[in-house]
């Protein structure tokens, strides 16, 4: 995996952050969602690494990085402390400026930083979300059943924590395999993301950074609303014809309200991992937008 890749780490915001960094160019951060890390992207890194000089992490209490311990108000999970994490490291390693991917829950860190750092975010491309407020907000029955584990890891603890620290193999292969099967992670990558879930502390961080995102996090998106406070970077989302968003909502509609520069995006012939079901066509249609040729 990542082949002329190098994998160090940075003390930043207070957390030491895990990431492998490779290519030449201007700064690409990709940014990982649940139950997974930075190999997440271990498809599409090595030819975003022709263009860019490519920085694939692992956000705070995921993988191989630093796993702060529970607050009572979430800060510690936060998307904003999350967030800023890695604009940190970002210029610790010589970009004060950057684009980004994110997938999932590093999507939504990664909308919160294009909302607290304006200046920091060239372009970005979010992964299989909905804004987080729209889909709290407009929850039914069907997204309750199939985003069972939005609110199941809310609860307090330690019974949320318990269920993935009982059998981290069985929980990943359970999660990750409902959407898409094991196929997309059939090169060791399934292992890698066992072997991060068994770490003391990544339970705890799991269930954190969804209570952040049920309570902190969405007392600051309405803030933002409420404030006028938008994206402002140039954007595109994408999201799996064969997963919950776009069924479920509106990713384009919703994706404007928060945002004055949305590019547009569309469905892709997949499930959840965008990225490891259909890396080549995520290039395709995203690489251009990075580039700045479209």
């Amino acid at each position: 995996m990542f082949e002329g890749f190098t994998t160090s780490e940075k003390t930043v915001n207070g957390v030491s952050i895990h990431y492998r960094i490779g290519g030449k160019g201007p700064g690409l951060l990709l940014l990982h969602g649940h139950p997974q890390t930075h190999v997440l992207f271990r498809k599409v890194a090595p030819k975003l690494a022709e263009h860019f000089t490519v920085v694939a992490a692992d956000l705070r209490g995921y993988g191989d990085s630093g796993k702060p311990e529970a607050d009572p108000e979430h800060r510690n999970y936060s998307k904003s402390t999350m967030g800023l994490d890695q604009v940190e490291l970002m210029r610790e390693l010589g970009f004060p400026r950057f684009s980004l991917i994110g997938h999932d829950r590093g999507a939504r860190v990664a909308h919160r930083m294009a909302v607290d750092h304006p200046d920091a975010l060239e372009r970005m491309v979010l992964l299989d979300i909905a804004p987080t407020l729209a889909m709290y907000s407009q929850t039914t029955e069907a997204f309750a059943r199939s985003y069972w584990h939005w609110f199941c890891f809310i609860r307090p603890a330690p019974i949320p924590e318990m269920l993935i620290q009982a059998d981290p193999d069985a929980y990943a292969r359970s999660h990750m395999g409902r959407a898409a099967g094991l196929a997309p992670f059939g090169d060791g990558a399934l292992e890698e993301y066992i072997r991060c879930l068994r770490i003391p502390g990544t339970a705890r961080a799991i269930c954190e950074d969804y209570r952040a995102s049920a309570f902190i996090d969405l007392e600051r998106d309405r803030e933002d609303l409420a404030a006028g406070r938008l994206m402002t970077c140039p954007f595109m989302a994408f999201w799996g014809d064969k997963g919950v968003i776009g069924k479920l909502f509106d990713p384009v509609a919703e994706w404007k309200k928060v945002s004055t520069d949305f590019r547009g995006g569309k469905a892709l012939p997949c499930g959840h991992y965008i990225a490891e079901e259909v890396p080549e066509l995520l290039l395709r249609e995203s690489l251009p937008f990075l580039l700045g040729n479209a």
